[in-house]
């Protein structure tokens, strides 16, 4: 019963997952969904329709739920059994006016047998090119329509890219607005749902030793590395119409980049944070046509264009850095670097801020966030060896989650984004001004992207030899 409250959720509640038999589905949502259930942090009259076009019966999606869940090594208990007769599966196409008319009966037969109206909420874990097909036909169905009080509201959650540039992301934001109320809407980034992302804003704001230096006074540059060995695996046709530098570099690089860099909320609550976050994003400095020459990278790794589903002609990039820098009072004329690719040397995304040592440049003090792998937290000082003789030597003072006897209670973050969702608690989920001011940063160098040179690496290298 302890568990439970802590979700503050005992209404019924639905969730519809559009695109339920695709790899999102299969490799992130369906586990989190069992482990949340198997955990008791779901509601107790709970369930899940999931929507898609294979022709599956409801038993044949068992099997494919029982399918995932051998391949993530996990047994299928009599608790996950349980939790398998709580989903629903409508075979349908996502254009067909019939299909979202099956969904709504399939809910209409849910609600019946709980007794009452249950919270919906539709999340798409579809490609972002099916979202203006998907927000028309939810309205014209009538499925957005909540069954009215406090505990028949529907959300919706939507993955990144949230557009392709700043046009269609205004595009598709107005058309949102027109079906939900902004505190309807859930806009993923699961990277803010990361244990050390989260851990970022209280090692700044709750250790007086780090606010006070803070800024451009002491700190020479900030790095931010979302670097992958693997490539594109079965996204191939996906990616190839997306680019690295949407795929991350609009959503999960530019949320770091803003939890760094925003300013201390001046009160409590999920608006405060989400408005600090997008005052940094919107305090980037645009680049202009000559900058972009000078300040970005992009690349591709040798061999994708062999990939499965991808164009043998392919210019699309898997690796690109970009200089990026923050006009305002605290950060005017630091570097952010943002560098992000795929098929590297290693896998490591991470935030390393420089700090100035303008007695003893070769002694700078590196603060390190590891968000993963093997996450935690380290800070590189010198102190003197021992001896006669006055030499410095390089000391390392770190935490790693893994260490911690509470490792078992850092939730995966998919399992945070739907408690979150459930919860209605949006402080993890990008706001509409976060989203506008990312793309109002990355939009001029996607306008010049093609002018740049195309630079090739290896896969299993640090990158492009510039």
């Amino acid at each position: 019963m302890k568990q439970k409250e802590k979700t503050h959720v005992f209404a019924p509640t639905v969730i519809v997952i559009f695109g339920v038999t695709g790899d999102l589905a299969s490799t992130r949502l369906i586990p989190a969904l069992v482990d949340l259930y198997r955990r008791d942090l779901l509601p107790e009259r709970f369930g899940v329709v999931g929507f898609a076009r294979r022709p599956f019966s409801r038993e044949d999606f068992r099997d494919h739920m029982a399918t995932i869940l051998k391949n993530k090594k996990k047994a299928i208990t009599k608790k996950i059994e349980k939790f398998f007769d709580r989903v629903t599966y409508v075979s349908g196409d996502f254009h067909g006016d019939d299909s979202y008319q099956r969904v709504s009966q399939t809910l209409s037969s849910i609600d019946e047998k709980f007794g009452m109206c249950s919270n919906k909420l539709f999340y798409l874990a579809v490609p972002p090119g099916m979202y203006e097909g998907i927000f028309k036909r939810l309205a014209s169905s009538g499925l957005t329509i909540p069954c009215g009080g406090d505990e028949g509201w529907t959300r919706v959650l939507v993955e990144k890219p949230f557009g392709r540039d700043i046009k269609t992301a205004a595009h598709l934001d107005k058309m949102l607005g027109e079906l939900f109320k902004e505190e309807q809407i859930f806009r993923i980034d699961h990277y803010l749902a990361k244990e050390t992302m989260q851990n970022i804003l209280a090692f700044r704001f709750s250790n007086a030793l780090f606010e006070p230096i803070w800024n451009k006074d002491y700190i020479e540059r900030v790095e931010i590395r979302f670097l992958e060995t693997r490539g594109i695996e079965k996204r191939g046709e996906l990616f190839d119409s997306v680019g690295n530098l949407r795929d991350v570099g609009q959503n999960h690089v530019l949320q770091m980049l803003a939890v760094v860099a925003m300013e201390r909320p001046h009160k409590e609550g999920i608006s405060s944070i989400r408005t600090e976050r997008a005052k940094a994003l919107e305090e980037l400095a645009s680049l202009s046509a000559s900058e972009i020459q000078k300040k970005v990278i992009r690349a591709q790794y040798v061999g994708f264009t062999e990939e499965k589903n991808i164009s043998p002609n392919s210019q699309t990039e898997t690796y690109f850095k970009v200089e990026a820098r923050i006009e305002n009072e605290r950060w005017r004329g630091v570097p952010f670097l943002l560098e992000a690719g795929k098929g590297m040397g290693q896998t490591v995304h991470e935030i390393v801020i420089t700090f100035r040592a303008p007695h003893s440049p070769a002694h700078r003090n590196i603060l390190t966030f590891r968000i993963q792998p093997d996450e935690g937290i380290s800070i590189l000082f010198w102190a003197k060896k021992p001896g006669f003789d006055f030499e410095l030597d390089r000391k390392v003072l770190s935490f790693r989650y893994k260490d911690s006897r509470d490792t078992k209670k850092i939730p995966d973050a998919y399992e945070r984004v739907l408690v979150d969702a459930i919860r209605g608690d949006q402080t993890l989920f990008a706001s509409t001004e976060e989203v506008m001011a990312a793309w109002k940063f990355i939009t001029p160098i996607l306008e010049h992207w093609h002018s740049l040179q195309l630079f090739r690496y290896d896969k299993g290298t640090e990158g492009p030899e510039i």
